[in-house]
Formats: C-alpha cells, structure tokens, sequence
C-alpha cells in the first residue's frame, strides 16, 4: 500500500469535511438574518397600513374657518360637528367574517383617529347604521349594537348622534313599530338638538311617505311641533302666543336625515367622490333614492332650514333647493361602499357655517401597498438563497477537485 497516497486521500477528505462543516454554519447565520428581514418587513408594512396611514391621512384635515359677525357685535361660540353617514355594519346573513374584519377595522380606525386628532363637540351619523337591522333577529339587533359600540366608541365630552335610514328599520314598507322603538331605545333619536345656539333637526326620513300611517303621522306632528317652537324663536319675547316655555335659540335650523331631498338625479354632481359617470344621469326614484316631492317642499316650508345634509347614495353632490337652501350628500364612510370614503367637519355659529371634507385612505392605496410588500418579501428570499447556494456549491465542488487532482498525481508518481 502506498501510505504517501493514502495519507494525501485521508487528508483531501478530512479538509473537504471541515469544509463542509464550516459552510453549514454560514447558511444557519444567513436563515437567522433573512427571517429577521423579513419580520421588520412584515410587521412594518402591517403597522403602516393597519394604524400609521390613518394618522398621516387625516392629519392633512382641518376645521374651516368661520365667517365672524362685524366690529361691534359679540363674537359667538363655534360648535364643531363632525357628519358621516351609511357605515353599515354588516350583519349575521349577508356578512362575511372577511368584509367584516376588514372594513370594520378600517372605520373604527378612521373614526378613532378623527376623533383624537380633530377633537370634535358632536358628531352625526347620517343613517344606516347597519346593513341588516330591517331584518335582524333580536340577538343578532344586540350583536351588531354591541359592536358598533365598540367601534365608535367616544369620550363623554363628546356627543354622538344617530339619525335612522332604511337598512336600520327597513323602506316603509318593512317599517314597524318594533323596529322603529328598538332603534329608538339604543339611540335615544330625538328630533331636535341643540348646542352651542346651534338647533339641529333630525328626521326619521323613512317615514316622509305621506300616506298617513300611523308611524307617518306622529313623525309629521312631531316635525309640526318643532315648527312652531322654531317659528317662537324667531319672534321678539311677548309679540306672540308661543307660551312661557323655553326658547330654542334664535337660529335657523341644520336639517339632518338620510334620505336626499328631492332631485331627479346626480347629473349635475363633480368631484372625486361624486357617483360614476355612468350612474350620475339615471333618474332617481321618489320614496326610494330620495324623498318626494311633496315632503321635500313641506320640510323646507315648515323648518325653513340653513343646511341640509344627507347620506343613502353612497356618494357626494352639493344641490340649491328652491334657489337659497344647499343640501349636501354625505358619501359613505366605509371600504365596502366606496375606495374613498370621507366624512363633512362643520364649524357652525348660531349665524353661519363653513364646511369641509376629510377624506380617509383609499382602499387602492393600502391594496397596492401590500402588494408591493409581498414583491419585496419575494425578492429578498429568491436573492437570499441564490446568495446561500451559489458560494456553497461553487467552494465545495473547487475543493473536491483539488483533492481529486492530488490524489491523481500522487498515485501517478508511483
């Protein structure tokens, strides 16, 4: 036996299985380092997406500025008021755990948000608070309550205030009287608020039908009633009959409710947010898209309001009633409606108001964001292991064939 060759073999293979061994440890170094890559990665695109964006978006909104009176007159408070309307909460038939984790989420962050960075008084909800209370069971009823509680939930110094659409109690049709007083009781809905010298009304919408049914006609003398106390308001103490009682303040009213008043469609509406173009020249249907006629011309006669401000068309359009009176069509609050939800900021005197819109993040936005994540992930892994196996073949093979060529020569020389 040569011993030179076999000395030279025994040593080629030793060095090859140190080699080996020593380039295992560089591989579990590098899984250690990509694995932590990819966690910063992960875990700071769901941080940017699920909470920093709302604060970056909603950052940018700011309270307009109102009209103050002349020199001389007393400067009035101003009354902020946030309005957003149609958050439909998804209920136990229709609802998907998905839409619900998601777009829920979404509004609850948006809302929460809003409320630490703009610090609102009051805030109004423009109706159809939920997608399936015209038919929801009275343990699904407490279900979705339960979680709308939780998503807008609110400090006690600020005020929050429901106005009832179709989906909670259902189109006139599906109205009762149970449904009507199981919102009525979670919500406290009463039809006139006032803060600041500022008087609201809030109109069951869905009862504008006008044919006399029961709900119908209490809702009516109900708004007839704050007719008349609205009217006393205005007249000098003593000149009328309007009673001892107390006085609303001296204001003109903010009509608030879920349906629009009466418009034959959306075709002289713009913006971003403004329905498609497609859809914006479709006629509406009275009593379905909007109010009628006849109960959009009483509401006008009989409260004579500054503003309008309604929800249920999901998107935005600023219309002048009768040549003085604007309404303006909140859009949806939610993912599910829209890729760009919004809600109004109103700075309001007794006197005047100035509104603006905030919009929240586009869905599109947080989507491409994702996926321009998960192309980065993809890319660090694929260039992670071409990194890992290249070297590692590429220096054992070398090494291999160095043995191999001594131990040829060595055996040659005998």
């Amino acid at each position: 036996m040569d011993w030179t060759l076999l000395l030279t073999t025994t040593g080629a293979m030793a060095l090859v299985r140190w080699g080996l061994r020593r380039h295992t440890l560089h591989p579990l170094k590098r899984k250690s380092s990509l694995l932590l890559k990819l966690t910063v990665v992960v875990f700071s695109v769901l941080l940017f997406c699920e909470y920093l964006i709302y604060y970056l978006v909603i950052f940018r909104c700011h309270w307009p500025e109102v009209k103050m009176p002349a020199h001389g007159h007393q400067k009035e408070p101003v009354l902020k008021a946030m309005f957003l309307a149609d958050t439909h909460l998804l209920g136990e038939i229709q609802g998907h755990w998905l839409d619900k984790l998601r777009r829920e989420w979404q509004m609850e962050r948006a809302f929460q948000t809003a409320l630490w960075s703009l610090q609102p008084e009051v805030v109004f909800i423009l109706g159809d608070i939920f997608d399936e209370g015209k038919w929801s069971s009275a343990q699904a009823w407490a279900d979705d309550v339960q979680r709308f509680q939780r998503m807008f939930r609110h400090p006690s110094h600020v005020q929050l205030k429901v106005i009832v659409g179709n989906h909670d109690i259902g189109f006139h049709y599906q109205m009762s009287k149970y449904r009507v007083k199981r919102f009525e009781k979670v919500f406290d809905s009463k039809m006139l608020f006032s803060l600041k010298g500022v008087n609201f009304v809030m109109v069951n919408s869905v009862a504008m039908e006008g044919d006399g049914c029961n709900i119908c006609s209490e809702a009516e003398a109900g708004l007839m009633e704050i007719s008349r106390r609205l009217n006393c308001s205005r007249e000098v103490p003593g000149s009328s009959q309007c009673g001892g009682g107390q006085r609303l303040p001296a204001s003109a009213p903010v009509l608030l409710q879920h349906y629009p008043l009466y418009r034959t469609s959306d075709a002289n509406c713009s913006g971003d947010d403004a329905a498609p173009l497609e859809e914006r020249t479709i006629p509406f249907k009275e009593r379905y898209d909007v109010l009628s006629r006849e109960a959009s011309l009483k509401l006008l006669w009989w409260l004579r309001p500054r503003l309008v401000l309604s929800g249920h068309t999901h998107s935005a359009c600023e219309v002048l009633h009768a040549g003085r009176t604007p309404e303006l069509s909140v859009p949806s609050f939610s993912w599910r409606n829209r890729n760009n939800p919004s809600f109004i900021m109103g700075s309001l005197t007794s006197r005047d108001y100035a509104l603006s819109k905030c919009y929240l993040p586009c869905e599109d936005t947080v989507l491409a964001t994702y996926c321009g994540a998960a192309g980065l992930l993809m890319v660090l892994t694929l260039a992670h292991f071409e990194r890992l196996v290249s070297p590692f073949l590429g220096t054992c093979s070398e090494r291999a064939g160095r043995a191999d060529e001594q131990a040829a020569a060595a055996h040659g020389g005998k």
